[in-house]
């Protein structure tokens, strides 16, 4: 589905005045950035190329667009004859999905005729913040749970049908075992998972004839939801009984059951008693309802019995926010890159401005990340030492020796053309494992996380700094 007008409205009239101002064939760069790790964390697991690219591959103005943005009585003839043939000719540089990213980093940036990259802008964001989000979410209830899978069961809670389906692939690709959601699974080949509603046993009203009919339908799959009236009195019981009367005599193997209300720390313990009593000590136990990594840490503090958990709200519906936000940092002038700066009163959203680059230092040693580096575009960076100096706080520094270092965008488009081979679902859930291990534990803590180190180059930091300085003094003038 053509979807370009998936495009904020003033996109296009500012579009129309860039247009009026025969500056068209002005190059561009836009930075994709947030000023805040989301969930007050350490860091946050990019997420959304994929969406990002599929945008951009489709990105033409039909017949049906034109007439419609004519219908407005906003547009000239020349602009709509204009964005009639208008094509995505520009460069496109991103972090991969599944990459560990921190706040003020430019994880993407647009390099394109202005007119281009200004219309793009409502797009990218929506599938940078959504995939993000979500994948952020998905690795800190995964990381949270440890070696506990999760399922991600969020579709019913998700923002709409095309959200439900993108929020299953992001949260797989943070660290779910797999998801509730047909159609994410049979889309992406991520493994189908499921247990039972209460429905079915409200819709017999005899809780063990309910398990009895659903053993009976899906002897190899039976994990009973037991809290629909009584877990321990009546759930729990039923269930071994239907294990007794009908799974074990036939053959087949009384998976596990779900709790999805009360205290899951004592019903988990009491249900794990009852069912090693039973003789079942390899049935399962799967806890849910509304859990996030606060009460999955308070869970396994206090000793719950937990073998899996199904999380939904706390993924596909977060009411978190990543604030992704697309700012002009650059253009170019008679064959020259110039700098382009915002600046405001409020210090987070002054931007860093210029064509950069977004570097990784790991130690030799150890593998863990020893910071991020951002640095203008022509930028070399020496193999030996480095000294990373923080932007705010111009005294604090620190000198690295023994790394590798790695620039952790890679070139999606050229010139218009998708140069980058999107890996597939599994490939990126296995990537963002990989790189969430190069994370330091301390910077993971879902509390009062350790600050990692991004800073910027000398170079970098003097610009702006001159850049504020020079912008301050014309607006006193």
């Amino acid at each position: 589905m053509n979807k370009t007008l998936m495009t904020d409205f003033y996109e296009l009239t500012m579009a129309q005045t860039y247009f009026n101002l025969h500056e068209e064939n002005k190059v561009a760069y836009f930075d994709i950035f947030f000023r805040s790790n989301p969930f007050n964390g350490g860091y946050a697991i990019s997420g959304g190329l994929d969406a990002i690219i599929d945008y951009v591959l489709n990105f033409k103005f039909d017949d049906e667009d034109i007439e419609y943005l004519r219908s407005c009585g906003c547009f000239s003839e020349e602009f709509l004859s204009y964005l009639k043939d208008l094509k995505f000719t520009g460069d496109i540089y991103a972090v991969e999905d599944g990459t560990v990213i921190f706040k003020d980093e430019p994880v993407i940036t647009v390099k394109a005729k202005i007119i281009e990259a200004q219309i793009l802008e409502t797009a990218l964001l929506a599938a940078f913040n959504h995939g993000t989000l979500v994948t952020t979410a998905s690795k800190r209830i995964t990381n949270a749970a440890g070696n506990i899978p999760v399922m991600e069961f969020g579709a019913r809670r998700a923002r709409g049908i095309d959200s439900a389906i993108d929020a299953s692939k992001y949260a797989y690709i943070g660290g779910c075992a797999g998801t509730s959601n047909t159609i994410a699974a049979k889309m992406y080949g991520i493994p189908a998972l499921g247990t039972m509603a209460h429905s079915l046993v409200c819709d017999n009203t005899d809780e063990y004839q309910a398990f009895l009919d659903y053993a009976k339908s899906n002897p190899n799959n039976c994990t009973f939801l037991v809290d629909t009236y009584d877990t321990l009195k009546s759930g729990v019981p039923n269930a071994i009984k239907v294990a007794n009367d009908y799974l074990t005599p036939n053959g087949y193997k009384f998976k596990g059951i779900r709790i999805d209300s009360g205290d899951l720390a004592y019903l988990s313990k009491k249900a794990r008693k009852m069912l090693d009593e039973a003789g079942y000590k390899d049935t399962k136990i799967c806890l849910s309802n509304g859990l996030n990594e606060e009460t999955i840490k308070s869970l396994l503090d206090q000793g719950a019995c937990i073998d899996s958990i199904g999380c939904g709200d706390n993924i596909a519906a977060s009411l978190e926010r990543v604030g992704g936000v697309y700012k002009l940092v650059a253009v170019e002038q008679n064959g020259k890159i110039v700098p382009k700066i915002k600046v405001s009163n409020d210090q987070i959203k002054t931007i860093t401005p210029g064509a950069k680059k977004l570097y990784r230092f790991y130690d030799k040693e150890s593998g863990y990340a020893l910071g991020d580096l951002i640095c203008l575009k022509q930028e070399q960076i020496p193999l030996d030492q480095y000294t990373l100096i923080c932007p705010t706080e111009e005294w604090k520094t620190s000198t690295i020796t023994n790394y590798n270092v790695v620039d952790l965008r890679k070139r999606i488009f050229k010139k218009g053309k998708l140069v980058y081979a999107l890996p597939t679902v599994r490939e990126r859930k296995k990537y963002c494992e990989e790189q969430f291990k190069t994370i330091y534990p301390e910077i993971k803590r879902a509390h009062n996380p350790h600050e990692y180190y991004v800073d910027l180059s000398e170079k970098l930091l003097h610009l702006k700094k001159k850049m504020i300085n020079n912008a301050i003094k014309t607006h006193k003038k």
